[in-house]
């Protein structure tokens, strides 16, 4: 690309502006403002004399004109920034809060409303914190520590993939995470529900995770996932609210929070789905594949 913009830049020094162009361009540099101000009447000339410029190099130098011809058409942007960060520490406590925001989005209903979500939640998760502070006593530590921020899973020309994590120590620890996926092309928010046929997909996926869940623990007896039929606090199955999204791979994942699949120390839990067991039930195969 640089070197195309070198050559493209070579070619239109070596190109003469026609006499007509040069009389048009002095003209206008040397006609005296009118009602309107000086600047934007500047910034007019000055644009018209550039494309004035380009246009005759372009027509008179077949080089130049193949040279633009190859550069490519920029396309719109979607993209994932921190839009605010809150840090507070205070009696032996910390909290650190990164905030993300959608922007690039045409659909401005869902880029409002994704980003309106994400501000909520963390003024409501910084309002935990302080209101957790001010409720110590003189000279009472809290010993607690609060990071919250997020993680772009996928970012391809399809979707989009946040998650937005919260990691809390308080004589334990957890963690707590959402995540949302987006069709960048058609701009809506994809659900679980969305991506199949019908509700078949919640028992097939149930299943899938508990084969998994089993197998892991007979290859490694350090791992506990609470699948025993008898066990009153069992993993039964998902429902069409489960945390998931799509990988880099187009695969589904399916995640968990701590303790919701297994005991604390297991921490967050995810399982990839294989796209074998799920493909007569996908309504199509654009995200997962």
């Amino acid at each position: 690309m640089e070197k195309k913009l070198k050559d493209l830049r070579e070619e239109y020094l070596k190109i003469p502006i026609p006499k007509e162009l040069n009389d048009v361009v002095q003209a206008a540099l040397n006609e005296k403002p009118r009602k309107k101000p000086r600047v934007g009447r500047n910034i007019l000339v000055s644009a018209a004399a550039v494309l004035l410029i380009v246009t005759a190099s372009v027509n008179i130098s077949p080089a130049a004109a193949k040279a633009m011809s190859d550069i490519p058409i920029v396309e719109k942007v979607i993209k994932v920034i921190t839009f605010v960060e809150w840090k507070e520490e205070a009696n032996n406590s910390s909290a650190v809060i990164k905030t993300p925001a959608i922007s690039g989005l045409e659909n401005k209903e869902l880029e409002d409303s994704l980003n309106d979500k994400y501000l909520s939640e963390s003024k409501q998760l910084y309002k935990e914190f302080t209101d957790s502070m001010s409720k110590l006593k003189e000279g009472e530590k809290g010993n607690i520590s609060v990071e919250s921020g997020y993680v772009i899973l996928t970012d391809n020309e399809t979707i989009l993939s946040v998650q937005r994590y919260t990691d809390t120590i308080q004589a334990s620890s957890s963690t707590e995470s959402q995540f949302d996926t987006v069709d960048k092309k058609n701009e809506v928010l994809l659900t679980l529900n969305s991506l199949f046929k019908d509700d078949r997909y919640l028992q097939v996926i149930s299943e899938n995770i508990k084969e998994q869940m089993k197998r892991q623990m007979a290859e490694d007896p350090e791992k506990i996932y609470w699948v025993e039929d008898d066990d009153f606090t069992a993993f039964k199955g998902i429902d069409e609210n489960q945390n998931f999204y799509i990988n880099e791979d187009g695969k589904l994942v399916i995640a968990f929070n701590s303790y919701e699949a297994a005991p604390g120390y297991m921490g967050a839990v995810e399982f990839v789905i294989p796209t074998k067991v799920l493909s007569d039930l996908l309504v199509g195969d654009q995200y997962i594949h």
